[in-house]
């Protein structure tokens, strides 16, 4: 029966003659991709510049060498750089790459979520970081290696009642403390070399909470304080570039909340570059740092791919022009 409907349906209908359609000639007719953006195969023996320009000049290849373009445009007007990032870019291995561009002055300013005092302090006290969290939760010992609460917490409460916000207090200590391996710490870098560094706490998503070491009036106030500082930073990124760095939900919040401070006490940030690097493009990322902030003006990139790869193929592009 099916059978019979689909001929006697097919009899109504007769495939259209295309004898009469139009043409057009293929020379006059746009396309998105010229041979001029084509790739070159890249030659054994050649320098990162000659891989970096053999990449095609076609989407994502097109719009990271936008991104090293405009990070070093900003630096050489004088106009600022900030990362923001998550802990993973901490545990993949960059923090040398990160520490390495501050030296260079291209990196002018570091945020970070809670985790990544965390995983700086372990590599800068034992050389190692990361645990087994389904081991250690198993036992009830995850997140409860005796250094990491005590060391973290008590640099956050003293420096709180200094007048410091928890990304300095933390940096101060490595800086100043005896730690193996302080120099792969992003925050002892950013105290040694005054290069503003915040943290902005969840309270109790971090380790470092479960502690009896910890102190919630302390990690308030010195996240609060940071979160200003942040706003501080912002205030002067009219022509410079702010990286968000794997944080899909806290570094994004506070972004947005930190720059529509900035913009509601009079200073002028419209014209800035944003960055969203991560392995995945997650909705706050997409609206907090590329889509809502640069409706004024500026223009939004989202970079795919993992970090370890993609953001020390950036940081060498950065340093090939920028030098």
């Amino acid at each position: 029966m099916e059978l019979l409907c689909y001929y006697f349906h097919m009899k109504k209908l007769k495939p259209l003659d295309t004898r009469k359609a139009k043409t057009i000639p293929l020379p006059k007719r746009q396309s998105k991709v010229s041979e001029s953006l084509l790739g070159r195969p890249y030659q054994q023996g050649g320098s990162f510049r000659d891989f970096w320009d053999s990449l095609p000049d076609i989407l994502a290849a097109k719009k990271i060498k936008e991104v090293a373009e405009r990070i070093v445009a900003a630096r050489k007007n004088g106009r600022p750089v900030v990362l923001g990032m998550g802990a993973h870019p901490i545990k993949v291995g960059l923090s040398p790459l990160i520490i390495d561009l501050m030296r260079r002055g291209v990196i002018t300013a570091f945020a970070a979520n809670g985790a990544a005092i965390i995983h700086d302090f372990e590599l800068s006290y034992a050389g190692h970081t990361s645990e087994d969290v389904a081991c250690g939760l198993e036992k009830g010992q995850f997140g409860m290696a005796r250094e990491t609460g005590l060391y973290l917490n008590r640099a956050i409460k003293k420096g709180v009642a200094d007048g410091l916000g928890i990304g300095a207090s933390v940096g101060r200590m490595i800086a100043k403390g005896r730690f193996p391996y302080k120099g792969k710490s992003i925050f002892g870098a950013c105290f040694s070399m005054c290069v503003p560094a915040t943290v902005h706490v969840t309270m109790g998503a971090d380790i470092i909470h479960m502690h009896p070491s910890a102190d919630g009036a302390a990690i308030g106030e010195g996240s609060l304080s940071d979160f200003r500082l942040f706003a501080a930073v912002l205030s002067g990124l009219e022509g410079g570039v702010y990286i968000n760095l794997g944080s899909a939900v806290v570094m994004p919040e506070v972004f947005l909340k930190a720059l529509n401070l900035a913009r509601n006490l009079g200073h002028k940030v419209d014209d800035i570059t944003t960055v969203n690097m991560d392995f995945f493009q997650h909705y706050r990322p997409g609206e907090n740092v590329l889509k809502r902030p640069t409706l004024c003006g500026g223009a939004p990139y989202a970079l795919t791919g993992h970090h370890e790869i993609m953001f020390p193929l950036l940081a060498a592009a950065v340093i090939e022009m920028y030098s």
